[in-house]
């Protein structure tokens, strides 16, 4: 018979197993005296069998540890297995080494246990690489749990299996409520089937996703968010998972509806800003030797009240603040001017045509009233009353010039634009009741009108 059809002595062949192994086999007596060492225990360990054989294995277990070769005693005492576990060893020049051990009892041929066979595996390499998984996987919530957006991760098939600690502090839900497509219920109902269907699409073809609309977050309320997602694929181009991102552009959005209302708001007032420089271009004493620097004076004044509207992006404007604009002009003068008055709003076009009355005032004092002279005054002042139920519905609001310590005073026999503009304008654009005075100490003008006149 040739050597390849003997049969393999089956001592012989268990010797060559355990000889060449990478796993360490060690015999021991139940008292843990070791009665056989492989060469795979020599290099795991650092001992030599000669070093081993006749020694206690608990010289590989740490101090901290020793409790465990007591319960592996007690289990193979019983005659049971002890299976796999993951622990530490001492090698010969005292480092440790992560091992995973298991025990089985030895028997006779009557069945009793009479040893025990312990297997380690030295598992370092493969607790290196659990540890970088570990570090990776921190590093990644890390990450994931402190971006500014939402995140999320689906299968190729779009099913949701992740989602960052931001989308569950947004929108107060748990994993077993938003995996799969469970999403949906926190998406606005006027919305959520276009953005289905979007969605859909890309699940299908595996194009890029991007779309925008509002999620409900734990309060109930709904914001705005810009969504993509893009696919990550296999090296052969197959589609492992989407990683999506949800970013909260509710501000922005706010931002460039008003953007789009201040726009408007300036084509409008542009176009009433036209109107009126052709209506005061139009004017009756055109002929007037002064007419071209009172039109000046004029178009100035209008410029000095946009400047206003737009440094507080064409909301209201306190009246203290547009009738500073508008004595700028004055120079010294407006060290003459006292202003007196609580704070009140005024619209755009309401500081509009006040600013163009106060201005004319302004310019009429400088050259024939109160600002004239050094021991001129001039007070302005405003108000808001209730009616008489003191509720509040009939409010009004209420503003006066005084001039005082100007030369005498004598009302003017004609009335030109000027008079058109303190007068005619505000009392139409604000529905206002004006008067005007002109006693020898100085002039007076009052405008009172409803509240909501000017806001």
């Amino acid at each position: 018979m040739s050597q390849s059809g003997a049969a393999a002595d089956p001592a012989a062949l268990l010797a060559a197993i355990v000889a060449s192994t990478d796993d360490a086999i060690v015999g021991k007596e139940l008292d843990g005296r070791i009665l056989s060492w492989n060469d795979a225990a020599a290099r795991i360990f650092g001992y030599s069998a000669q070093e081993m054989i006749g020694r206690n294995v608990r010289i590989l277990i740490p101090a901290g540890r020793q409790a465990e070769e007591d319960e592996i005693i007690a289990c193979i005492t019983r005659g049971e297995r002890v299976p796999t576990f993951e622990t530490v060893r001492l090698r010969k020049d005292g480092s440790e080494v992560a091992v995973a051990v298991t025990v089985s009892p030895v028997l006779d041929a009557q069945g009793r246990v009479v040893a025990a066979s312990k297997i380690a595996r030295d598992i370092t390499a493969q607790k290196r690489v659990e540890a970088r998984l570990r570090d990776s996987e921190a590093r990644f919530r890390l990450l994931a749990d402190n971006i500014a957006q939402l995140a999320w991760i689906a299968d190729g098939k779009g099913w949701v299996v992740w989602y960052n600690k931001r989308w569950f502090d947004y929108t107060g839900t748990t994993l077993e409520a938003m995996q799969g497509w469970g999403w949906k219920a926190v998406h606005h109902p006027d919305h959520v089937d276009r953005v289905v269907a979007k969605l859909q699409h890309s699940w299908d073809t595996g194009e890029d996703w991007e779309d925008s609309f509002p999620l409900r977050g734990a309060d109930g309320n709904y914001r705005w968010f810009l969504s993509r997602a893009v696919p990550i694929r296999d090296e052969a181009g197959e589609i492992l998972w989407w990683f999506g991102t949800n970013t909260d552009v509710t501000a922005m959005r706010e931002a460039e509806q008003r953007i789009e209302l201040l726009l408007q708001e300036v084509n409008h007032r542009s176009k009433n800003l036209l109107a009126i420089v052709q209506s005061l271009a139009r004017r009756g004493d055109a002929d007037n030797a002064d007419f071209v620097e009172r039109l000046e004076q004029r178009i100035q004044a209008l410029a000095a009240n946009q400047d206003v509207l737009v440094s507080r992006a064409w909301a209201s404007v306190p009246v203290g603040e547009m009738i500073r604009a508008q004595l700028r002009f004055t120079g010294e003068g407006s060290q003459q001017v006292t202003l007196d008055g609580p704070d009140v709003l005024l619209s755009p076009g309401s500081a509009e045509a006040l600013a163009m009355a106060i201005h004319e005032m302004a310019t009429n004092a400088m050259k024939y009233g109160a600002l004239s002279v050094p021991t001129g005054r001039v007070e302005i002042a405003w108000n808001i009353t209730d009616d008489d139920r003191g509720d509040g519905a009939g409010a009004r609001f209420h503003i006066a010039w005084r001039e005082t310590g100007g030369p005498v005073v004598t009302e003017p026999t004609r009335k030109g634009f000027g008079s058109r503009i303190i007068v005619d304008v505000p009392r139409v654009k604000l529905t206002a009741q004006v008067t005007v005075a002109y006693p020898p100490e100085g002039f007076r003008w009052t405008l009172s009108c409803a509240i909501g006149g000017i806001s």
